[in-house]
């Protein structure tokens, strides 16, 4: 490991200068379960670390007129726990349970996850399907911008390099939005997906059939990608088991993976229609306790 200078940043203001002044001479330490291990076997460190894990500004999660806030630091156990999550969106909680290990996920943050921008990310896909937005402070502002176009490449994001990412927003038209997370690895437990899937979508009672669907899909592609022909697919169409394993044969054929050690480009494909039928499925099971629930 290469010797670094370390700077604590007080407040998002702070942090901001900070990496105006190193721009990409620096690296950011958030829950630093990615950074550590990347500092060990990097052949070029950075000039300096700048830590950001004591910004309580980004450790919320709150609802506003515009949506849930979910602050960047949050870590993975905080959304397993946080009612108001585990209330609007469970899908989320039980992708952020499929990450790593207990140690990975009471340090790991939600921002961290993002800004490595690894195509089997756990967090990506349930966030996309749910039309996520993320927001950043620079030294020219805010801005927001769709999850998706934060992926630019695996570990290459669109942030710049004073840009400091703060939050991700669902917006208040998709709360409680029926939803579901798939993953296949290749063991149980602390395993990287070969694939992993997120589908989200409303349902018209009267006619129970597939309104505004998302299909979102990590570890087939450079980066976590929506699978739109699937989706045109489903909209309108009656919720019958071969409509969704129709829906799941379509997004393979917009799946994009490679062979690798772990598995093959076709085994893969065949696991993208697999697991977006059953997250399809999940959705709409959980959609539909909810109705039963809520009958007096």
């Amino acid at each position: 490991m290469k010797a670094f200078g370390y700077v604590a940043a007080k407040d998002v203001g702070h942090a901001v200068a900070l990496l105006g002044e190193y721009g990409a001479r620096a690296k950011l330490l958030a829950g630093g379960t990615d950074l550590l291990v990347e500092l060990k076997f990097a052949a070029h460190g950075p000039e300096i670390i700048i830590d950001i894990s004591r910004v309580d500004e980004l450790k919320d999660i709150s609802i506003s007129d515009e949506g849930l806030r979910i602050g960047a630091l949050v870590t993975h156990t905080e959304i397993i726990r946080s009612p108001i999550i585990g209330n609007l969106f469970p899908a989320l909680a039980d992708a952020a349970h499929s990450i790593g290990a207990a140690q990975t996920r009471n340090l790991g943050t939600l921002g961290g996850n993002l800004i490595t921008c690894v195509p089997s990310m756990d967090s990506g896909p349930t966030l996309m399907a749910l039309d996520a937005q993320v927001t950043s402070a620079s030294r020219s502002g805010l801005s927001q911008v769709p999850l998706a176009d934060l992926f630019v490449a695996p570990r290459k994001t669109s942030l710049q390099s004073d840009e400091l990412l703060t939050g991700i927003i669902i917006p208040k038209a998709n709360f409680a939005k029926p939803a579901a997370f798939q993953k296949f690895g290749l063991r149980k437990g602390q395993a990287l997906a070969l694939v992993n899937a997120a589908a989200a979508f409303w349902i018209d009672q009267d006619k129970d059939s597939f309104v505004q669907p998302r299909i979102a899909l990590g570890a087939v592609a450079p980066t976590v990608i929506r699978a739109p022909r699937a989706e045109a697919f489903l909209e309108g169409k009656a919720i019958t088991d071969e409509v969704m394993a129709e829906a799941g044969r379509i997004a393979a054929t917009e799946a994009k993976p490679i062979s690798d050690f772990r598995a093959s480009a076709d085994y893969r494909r065949d696991l993208v229609a697999v697991l977006t039928k059953r997250a399809l499925q999940s959705a709409y099971a959980r959609a539909s306790n909810k109705v039963r629930e809520s009958v007096p």
